[in-house]
């Protein structure tokens, strides 16, 4: 840009001689309105941006009030119309890219909007109530500030919420019955006498020593104000909202089916977490090819552990064998820590570019996990869930850490964090079916990297995709064919080692949360044929860490757009990432 010093005749003249056509075209109008839309939602969602492009919380929650969503489902309709009048045939591949990814998150926002999702706020494995409170502490005296702003503003958060949920009850638009029995104590541990026993204590507890004194105990008093008169109150009043007249009012059929609209719904769903023009009645049938397949594999590794009986009397064995068993919580961690680090020392073999960013491994929140999954990943840890250890087998801890952690979803959100010439918007951009796939996909590259070192590792890694195939049975069959939660249980418990909790709990997760775990199998069958194709035609040329490398550095995208890099990939030669040494 041109500054005053140049002088104003010198400004003029440029701006008589510049082409009218630079300042305005199809990829300046694109990246105009990617921005426009990013700054929206940060806006909207009480965001800060921080130097590395990352986000952190404001001084307030956002609005979840009807009127607040349908505004926001009219700018994004807005922003859509402004996108469909932009010249795709203009743009070049990278630029092409990101208006695929904008359309998409744009139609994703209004499909929600369409079916007034937020009037079933919540479902048996994920919730509003359960995050709000940190892990850890701030650094600045500005974010202990904000954070107390937030605590203030959760009664009129959590009002919002309790007038969709009874919206939603009104219209027969609610979590099913069975899923959430017992999910009340997830609320009621946030209900305590004494504010410094609260988890949104956890903060002031140990605050860093560049806060002075005299700060300390100024924010250690409004703290705890604020979790008196505020947090603890709102809590109390949404548990009694749910076990008194939420949880009697919901529904006792399962399929989305059964929801207004709902073969719309479920489509719609099944496009937002896939990404891909599939039916239920495809997803279904995939899912019964796939699962036949992933059985004849189980064969064979069943046999490799010297094992005579059947493939059932193996899995019998598995989830009541008390080697399988940790001891403790630690001895889990330090297994699925030890995987990571062996992991560490493959990574440089199968990927060129390695992210800066570190994450931990941290057990789930006790508040939750009970009825959590085994495990969840995110960009600055990956948990483990230490509940229940019987019924958290160690042959699966390898699979679960390579999936959540490293090179699964930790890694993974490094790499895309850590692309500067990625759009402010796509940096934290997440994808179920990219996301997810990519999650999978690992699990089995970890077969290549030596991961898994016994027999019932790899069993426990089949079984995991078992796991993930038998998803697209099962949630179809519950959503498009009226399966019974019953049946969703038997079929999940006869083809995966799984035990009956983790069984149990991924059930009622598939009945409340319709079409997300449709997400896993169908991303990683896409990446792993994208995979195969550029191995059968570069030949000798492909570079696994290429390969990786240009499908991470994408960031999560939709699987078409995906499919469209690595047509390029192969196109250009199997190039890797510029900058990056590949020796």
């Amino acid at each position: 840009m041109r500054t005053a010093i140049y002088g104003a005749a010198v400004l003029v003249a440029a701006s008589l001689t510049a082409p009218v056509a630079a300042q305005d075209t199809p990829a300046t109008r694109l990246s105009t309105l990617a921005d426009a839309f990013y700054d929206y939602r940060l806006e909207q969602f009480g965001q800060i941006e921080t130097a590395n492009g990352s986000t952190r919380r404001g001084p307030a929650l956002w609005s979840v009030a009807p009127e607040a969503q349908r505004a926001r489902a009219a700018q994004y309709a807005d922003y859509l119309a402004r996108l469909d009048a932009i010249d795709l045939s203009a743009l070049d591949a990278t630029e092409r890219t990101n208006a695929l990814v904008l359309r998409t998150l744009l139609e994703a926002e209004i499909g929600d909007a369409r079916f007034a999702e937020w009037e079933m706020p919540f479902d048996s494995d994920s919730n509003f109530w359960s995050y709000l409170a940190p892990r850890s502490g701030f650094t600045t005296v500005a974010e202990y500030e904000d954070y107390i702003g937030r605590m203030r503003d959760i009664p009129r958060y959590f009002a919002e919420h309790t007038a969709n949920a009874r919206a939603g009850l009104a219209r027969g638009f609610s979590v099913p019955r069975v899923t959430l029995e017992g999910r009340d104590v997830s609320i009621a541990s946030y209900v305590v006498d004494d504010p410094e026993q609260s988890a949104f204590w956890t903060p002031f507890a140990a605050m860093p020593r560049s806060i002075s004194p005299a700060d300390q105990a100024r924010l250690r008093t409004a703290g705890r104000a604020a979790i008196e008169e505020s947090v603890t109150p709102a809590y109390a009043d949404w548990l009694a909202f749910f076990r008194e007249e939420y949880l009697p009012q919901t529904r006792t059929s399962l399929g989305a089916s059964e929801f207004p609209d709902g073969a719309a719904y479920y489509a719609q769903q099944i496009r937002q977490y896939t990404t891909l023009d599939l039916s239920a009645e495809q997803i279904h049938r995939i899912g019964l090819d796939e699962v036949a397949r992933i059985t004849a594999e189980m064969e064979k590794v069943k046999d490799e552990a010297g094992f005579a009986g059947t493939l059932a009397e193996f899995v019998t064995f598995l989830r009541t064998d008390p080697q399988f068993v940790a001891r403790s919580g630690d001895e889990l961690m330090g297994v699925s820590s030890y995987v990571a680090k062996r992991v560490d020392g493959k990574l440089a073999d199968y990927f060129g570019f390695l992210p800066r960013h570190r994450f931990t491994i941290r057990p789930v929140d006790p508040a939750i996990a009970p009825f959590y999954t085994a495990g969840r990943g995110g960009l600055d840890a990956c948990q483990m869930n230490t509940y229940d250890l019987p019924s958290r087998p160690l042959y699966n801890i390898p699979a679960l850490t390579l999936h959540e952690c490293a090179p699964g979803h930790s890694f993974q959100g490094a790499v895309a964090l850590e692309q500067d010439e990625a759009p402010r918007f796509r940096r934290q951009t997440y994808f179920s079916g990219f996301g997810e796939g990519w999650g999978l996909y690992v699990e089995y590259l970890g077969e290549e990297m030596g991961i898994y070192r016994t027999p019932y590792e790899k069993f426990g890694r089949l079984s995991y995709e078992m796991w993930r195939a038998a998803r697209l049975v099962i949630d179809t069959g519950i959503h498009h064919y009226g399966w019974s939660r019953e049946q969703a249980v038997d079929y999940l418990s006869s083809h995966t080692a799984l035990s009956e909790r983790e069984v149990g709990t991924e059930i009622d997760r598939y009945i409340s949360w319709p079409g997300q775990a449709l997400a896993y199998k169908l991303g990683e069958m896409t990446i792993r044929r994208v995979r195969a194709k550029a191995e059968e035609e570069l030949g000798e040329r492909f570079d696994i860490r290429k390969f990786h490398d240009v499908v991470l550095a994408l960031g999560s995208v939709p699987l078409p757009a995906l499919e469209a890099r690595i047509d390029a990939f192969i196109a250009d030669g199997g190039q890797g990432l510029p900058g990056v040494t590949y020796d």
